[in-house]
């Protein structure tokens, strides 16, 4: 975790409403990483799940911000997305699932304010659905290990090496991820 009132070198914002399907992949990944590797100093792992403009102030405070979410493409569902600078703008404005909304007035926001991040990266998953659910599907769920994996390499690349956290029994199962969001045993 970063000091009150130091620069965030890397923020891991995970995305996405849990009660949506695989719109739930954001907050499902980053609640994933965080019981699966030790984060660094220097780095912070939150999820945001549709907190939209509140959001503002960690945006503002990191220097590299990597956003997970699902991202709307033509690929099957499934398939990994990466998507880099002036594109991410873009894409939340376009391809983004049901909250795209609050991550554009929150880039919007951070730009306007001079406060943008020096770089910025989504990593995401297509979904296959966004309808009311409290389950990912199984495409997603199949993708979810790569993006764990790319969300490790994009902060090696940055210089904060993620360690697994030892004795780990962590799995990929969706059913942990909807009663560990409500707080629930």
């Amino acid at each position: 975790m970063v000091p009150d009132g130091q620069r965030i070198a890397l923020l891991v914002l995970g995305l996405g409403n849990l009660l949506c399907g695989d719109d739930g992949l954001g907050p499902a990944a980053v609640s994933l990483l965080t019981r699966m590797f030790e984060i660094p100093d220097g780095m912070c792992v939150l999820d945001g799940g549709t907190l939209g403009l509140s959001l503002l102030p960690y945006i503002e405070d990191a220097r590299h911000v990597l956003l997970i979410d699902a991202v709307r493409t033509d690929q099957p569902a499934g398939s990994f997305v990466r998507l880099d600078g002036d594109d991410v703008a873009c894409a939340v404005r376009d391809r983004l699932s049901v909250h795209q909304i609050g991550v554009a007035d929150l880039l919007d926001g951070a730009r306007w304010r001079g406060r943008y991040p020096a770089r910025l990266t989504l990593l995401g998953l297509v979904p296959e659905t966004l309808e009311l659910g409290l389950e990912r599907s199984a495409a997603v769920d199949a993708g979810l290990p790569v993006l764990i994996e790319r969300i490790v390499s994009e902060a090696r690349a940055l210089g904060h090496e993620l360690r697994p956290k030892v004795g780990d029994d962590s799995h990929l199962s969706r059913s942990a991820d909807v009663p560990r969001a409500l707080g629930l045993p």
